[in-house]
């Protein structure tokens, strides 16, 4: 019986594939590349499906043939060689009983080295608003009058008060700083930093000087002159911004920046570096201030720095050895800070940081990055980077050091120009 519409032939069907068609095969089966009929190459000879289990092919409609391999088992369509991927008995999970895929080490490199980055970045940035807002910027120099033109390099006063604000009675006793009245200057120092080495000078508070007519901090009046006295009496009178202005009249140098510490602050620093190692070469005592050092290496607490740095009756330099030995601690303490037990601790480094700007008074134009460069520029000074000395001085008058006219003018113009300093003190 011929199912096909009536009129229809063989002639009329052809060779077309169908019901009923003398071609068992649609043309194009029988010239798929990709079947590969015949026996499965061996594993690691070529092939496709190469190492893979035979998998049965359709053959003349009469059913299956191992000879086929169609590689969509393993994913291999097009495989090779045997360079694909190979599972071995490592990679099964015995959860899902599959493979697991083999992780790709270098994506997790990558990602592994953007969030380190990005962590980096974060707490960096973190960490410098935290510090900027913890420096207490009070002091304004715009209120200094007359000042002489700026020259090259920059010139920091750095200035040790003996301010007990926010200490105890017990902690007063404890540090032997007295209860006097109102505030005065222990030490002062002018950093200058250039490019051809930083010189740190000492001016002893006990200095003879002039102090000049200025502009009251508080009520913007000008008063004075207030002739000859001490160095130190100027802080006493009117605070830091009588101070710059009596330094700048008596010297010709350009203060650039202001620096302030006082007693607690420097005390609290100092612990929390963990104390400073010195070298002591002689031994000495003294009642005011509560030293007593034997001679040596030794590392200080804070209530031993400060009394290290504040003794001056036990010398017969009197107020020129202080200035070395406080020279000597900042150095050692610049140096201690720097280590790198220090700052890659950060148990250790944000405590230190804390204490150190928390204890700090500066000018309204100080950044971190100028309280950095004065830190390592005092941390290169003490290893014989730079000069320290004392302001040179030729005599005295009435108790109060005489500097040498002569050879500060030579100094502060070697500083003006940033030139090397040849110039010695006491």
């Amino acid at each position: 019986m011929n199912d096909w519409p009536e009129a229809w032939s063989d002639e009329n069907r052809g060779n077309r594939y169908g019901r009923g068609s003398a071609s068992a095969h649609p043309e194009g089966a029988r010239v798929m590349r990709q079947v590969r009929r015949g026996p499965a190459a061996p594993p690691g000879q070529g092939g496709y499906g190469a190492g893979v289990p035979q998998q049965p092919s359709y053959v003349d409609g009469q059913g299956y043939d191992d000879g086929y391999d169609s590689g969509y088992n393993t994913g291999q369509v097009y495989g090779g060689g045997g360079g694909g991927f190979v599972p071995n008995d490592n990679d099964m999970d015995p959860d899902v009983g599959q493979y697991r895929p083999r992780p790709n080490w270098r994506k997790r490199l990558k990602w592994t080295a953007i969030t380190l980055t990005t962590v980096l970045v974060v707490t960096s940035v973190a960490t410098y608003f935290w510090a900027d807002s913890k420096l207490h910027r009070d002091v304004d120099l715009s209120k200094v009058i007359d000042r002489p033109e700026t020259g090259e390099g920059t010139n920091y006063l750095i200035v040790g008060s003996d301010s007990r604000k926010g200490m105890s009675a017990a902690d007063k006793k404890k540090l032997h700083t007295g209860s006097a009245e109102g505030q005065r200057t222990d030490s002062m120092m002018i950093l200058h930093v250039g490019d051809n080495g930083d010189t740190l000078i000492s001016l002893p508070r006990d200095s003879n000087v002039t102090i000049p007519k200025f502009q009251g901090s508080e009520s913007g009046k000008i008063k004075g002159p207030l002739g000859t006295n001490k160095l130190n009496a100027a802080y006493a009178f009117d605070g830091p911004t009588l101070l710059v202005r009596t330094i700048e009249y008596n010297t010709g140098l350009h203060i650039d920046h202001y620096v302030e510490i006082g007693f607690a602050g420097f005390a609290n620093i100092v612990d929390a570096v963990g104390g400073v190692e010195i070298d002591i070469d002689k031994g000495f005592k003294d009642k005011y201030s509560g030293a007593d050092f034997k001679a040596g290496k030794q590392t200080l607490n804070g209530e031993e720095a400060l009394a290290f740095v504040r003794t001056r009756h036990a010398f017969a330099a009197s107020d020129l050895q202080r200035t070395k030995n406080q020279q000597k601690f900042l150095s050692a303490l610049a140096h201690q800070v720097a280590t790198p037990s220090t700052v890659l601790n950060p148990f250790k480094f944000y405590p230190t940081m804390g204490a150190g700007l928390d204890s700090l008074t500066v000018d309204k134009d100080m950044s971190l990055w100028d309280l950095a460069s004065m830190f390592w520029a005092m941390k290169g000074v003490s290893g014989g980077a730079g000069k320290s000395m004392n302001m040179p001085v030729s005599g005295s008058s009435g108790g109060n050091l005489v500097w040498d006219k002569a050879k500060v003018k030579t100094l502060v113009d070697e500083l003006k120009n940033d030139d090397p300093v040849t110039v010695s003190g006491n």
